[in-house]
């Protein structure tokens, strides 16, 4: 059984998810921890409940989904992993983020890139990879099937979608990934988004402006 827990972090309002299950193994998904205060409220949750995170991924690489890459790589040693269609965006975070008047610490660049199609295991669990592009080039969902939510980046949002006019975004595609990819799913699977409230894939179908 995976346990979900959701952080609230930086200037951006990004949510970052620690999964966890039976084993104490854990996965760090989309690290945004901006500050030192940030970093220690993820840190002590880990070592209150004395998790082992094996995994980093990232959904996508834009700047408040990357914050804390380089900070869970020097406390835990894990590089991040994500589709090789994100390495040009985490690439090219050092040389925006000055003028955006924001800290970055490098990250380091994967080992390891995932697939559009397949799955990623720790512990005694599962995550199923959905692609989903659109509002970045290679964006990647995590889906928990056995539990039935959707960790989903900035693809989905409550009666809301990914912003398109990022570098690599592309409007008409995000639509399609998510009548495509993530409206297959059942209507009670629960979304939790890279911002703001989760939300379900049904009332998305019925509620989202964008999509009805």
């Amino acid at each position: 059984m995976i346990n979900l827990k959701q952080f609230t972090f930086n200037p951006y309002q990004e949510n970052t998810y620690v999964l966890s299950d039976e084993t104490g193994e854990c996965v760090i998904i989309d690290p945004g921890m901006y500050n030192g205060t940030e970093q220690n409220q993820l840190t002590s949750f880990i070592k209150e409940h004395q998790l082992k995170p094996v995994l980093l991924l990232n959904t996508h690489c834009h700047i408040d989904h990357v914050f804390g890459n380089k900070f869970v790589f020097d406390n835990w040693g894990l590089k991040p992993q994500f589709h090789k269609g994100e390495l040009s965006l985490l690439q090219a975070v050092p040389g925006y983020a000055p003028q955006m008047g924001m800290h970055y610490e490098l990250s380091p660049d994967p080992e390891v890139f995932l697939p559009e199609t397949g799955s990623i295991a720790f512990g005694n669990s599962k995550l199923e990879l959905i692609f989903a592009p659109g509002h970045s080039p290679a964006h990647l969902c995590f889906y928990a099937k056995e539990e039935n939510f959707l960790i989903g980046g900035d693809v989905l949002f409550y009666r809301s979608i990914g912003r398109t006019d990022l570098p690599g975004g592309n409007y008409q595609q995000l639509i399609d990934s998510i009548k495509t990819n993530l409206f297959i799913l059942p209507d009670d699977c629960e979304v939790f988004p890279g911002h703001g409230p989760s939300t379900t894939i049904g009332f998305e179908k019925q509620n989202n402006p964008f999509l009805v």
